[in-house]
């Protein structure tokens, strides 16, 4: 597939437009609300697991080695940057994660993570799926600001396989917010809301993570390392645990390979 008539476009734009993208899929998969008022345990965890899967392959295919290749072409010892970013990203996340209110899934208002607040149980999952959000944003973008030093189709093709990736799994991260708050006893319109809003992070992430590349060149390797370990935080802390939960692990199991495979394809097919 040509992408190269995209490369006469602004990296910031770019950027924007495929998060935007991601955006809209966390929007699909919360319009599942309007056709479903609960969800199959298997089946979420299946959703769940694929999205762990797909956020732990982006995070090496897609961002730790090309960060690794651009440090040793540019004469650096490739594992510094990758192994600087990658931790930082992972401390990012652990202190948004202590700071930021938030609820797992599955788990009572009493057992909320982050400063203690008044918020509903609702407000608290929201803000939890948009903890998920925050690297997966930052990732698009700086794999797009890329862009405005390496115009090339390759790294082009391989920010679209991330953004496709990232997409995919958002399907599910949107159904996991909104069918639970219809349960909860919203009403479908609302717990769509709630849901779609989880994903508005990601162009706002993307935005700033593309800028701050095409401003800082320099830090383009350790950038991409950063929004790896930001999204491998995410996964161990969050997704896996929570795929795991109930009788059905098996298929967490399997819904993880899956999401490994498509994004490796993606990654390899594309970019």
């Amino acid at each position: 597939m040509n992408f190269e008539w995209l490369l006469k476009y602004n990296p910031i734009l770019l950027a924007l437009l495929a998060t935007l993208f991601t955006w809209g899929v966390t929007a699909l998969g919360s319009s599942m609300v309007f056709f479903f008022k609960s969800i199959n345990k298997r089946v979420l965890n299946i959703m769940l697991g694929f999205a762990a899967g797909v956020m732990i392959a982006a995070s090496f295919w897609s961002l730790l080695a090309p960060a690794i290749e651009m440090s040793e072409a540019s004469g650096t010892t490739g594992w510094i940057p990758a192994v600087v970013g990658f931790l930082a990203g992972g401390a990012f996340l652990f202190t948004v994660d202590r700071i930021l209110p938030h609820v797992h899934m599955n788990l009572a208002v009493d057992k909320a993570e982050g400063i203690k607040t008044p918020w509903q149980r609702s407000v608290l999952l929201v803000l939890a799926i948009t903890l998920h959000n925050i690297p997966e944003g930052l990732a698009v973008g700086v794999a797009f600001g890329a862009l405005a030093f390496n115009p090339e189709p390759a790294v082009l093709a391989g920010a679209i396989a991330l953004a496709i990736g990232i997409g995919l799994q958002n399907f599910p991260e949107g159904a996991a917010v909104s069918i639970p708050l219809r349960r909860e006893g919203f009403s479908r319109l609302k717990a769509f809301n709630y849901g779609q809003l989880s994903g508005m992070v990601e162009p706002i992430a993307g935005v700033l993570g593309a800028y701050l590349i095409i401003s800082v060149q320099p830090i383009l390797p350790y950038a991409l390392s950063f929004a790896a370990g930001a999204m491998i935080f995410v996964v161990v802390e969050e997704l896996i645990p929570e795929s795991q939960t109930g009788h059905e692990t098996d298929f967490s199991t399997v819904g993880a390979m899956l999401g490994f495979a498509v994004m490796m394809f993606l990654d390899v097919a594309l970019g």
